[in-house]
């Protein structure tokens, strides 16, 4: 079956229009929905991170039942951290509220705990491998003698042999090395994607929509070129085309 990269797109909704003057701005509830109105059947899967879920807390907005009320996939990055104790709880929570995706950034021993919590629900857990605003240099400081490559293979075995994980939340970097060693049925998520020449900010290992779906990419996971775009729905549809053309020649 051909894959459809309108569904293979998350939009992630953390940050505002650019705002020189305040660009500490957090994206308001409201202006998510926006985005949800204009972006509209273009895009059914959406991230939702700390900044929004926070701030849909804070407005007393059922943001989870909001979305899917609105018939839209729900990939919630809170990146649990905790015990496997509390990690269990935690996903027992949002296995009520109907999440699709949800990351995991813990120990082995809490992965697991989550897998046993989501029993047979369909809530896909992806460990976060490294985070695409780190690079080697990372890994040094935190005392990693290992190459990224390496670091992040490693984390993607042991997320699914021990922790029982679904897929990872991977750099595009190292996508390919990934999908060579851990096979098709293996998720990879791939944030940190820019337009070839535009700026990568805070990202270290950005790559483009087309490398990454190249390398082997199932899902990516696309912010600011969206959300700070001039036009939010025609740079997706340019985004949507170019993951469509490199899922094509695959």
């Amino acid at each position: 079956m051909k894959i459809q990269a309108s569904e293979r797109l998350i939009v992630a909704l953390d940050a505002p229009p650019a705002d020189p003057k305040n660009p500490y701005r957090l994206l308001e509830t409201a202006e998510a929905f926006r985005f949800v109105e204009e972006l509209g059947d273009a895009v059914q899967f959406y991230k939702i991170g700390w900044p929004l879920y926070m701030a849909a807390q804070s407005e007393g907005v059922p943001i989870l039942k909001a979305f899917r009320e609105r018939g839209k996939r729900i990939f919630l990055d809170l990146k649990f951290g905790d015990i496997p104790e509390t990690v269990k709880r935690l996903v027992a929570v949002v296995v009520k509220e109907q999440v699709d995706f949800l990351t995991i950034n813990a120990p082995l021993n809490s992965l697991q705990a989550a897998a046993a919590a989501r029993g047979d629900s369909g809530l896909k857990l992806l460990l976060v491998t490294l985070l695409t605003s780190q690079g080697q240099d990372d890994l040094e400081q935190m005392g990693v003698k290992m190459s990224v490559d390496n670091f992040v293979l490693s984390k993607a075995q042991k997320a699914r042999e021990i922790g029982r994980a679904d897929g990872v939340i991977s750099s595009g970097r190292e996508a390919s090395l990934i999908r060579e060693h851990m096979g098709k049925d293996f998720l990879i998520i791939t944030p940190g994607i820019r337009a070839a020449g535009e700026g990568v900010h805070d990202h270290k290992r950005a790559v483009t929509p087309a490398s990454a779906v190249q390398a082997g990419a199932d899902y990516l996971v696309v912010g600011r070129p969206i959300t700070q775009a001039a036009n939010a729905r025609a740079a997706t549809l340019g985004i949507i085309q170019e993951m469509q053309w490199a899922f094509d020649g695959k």
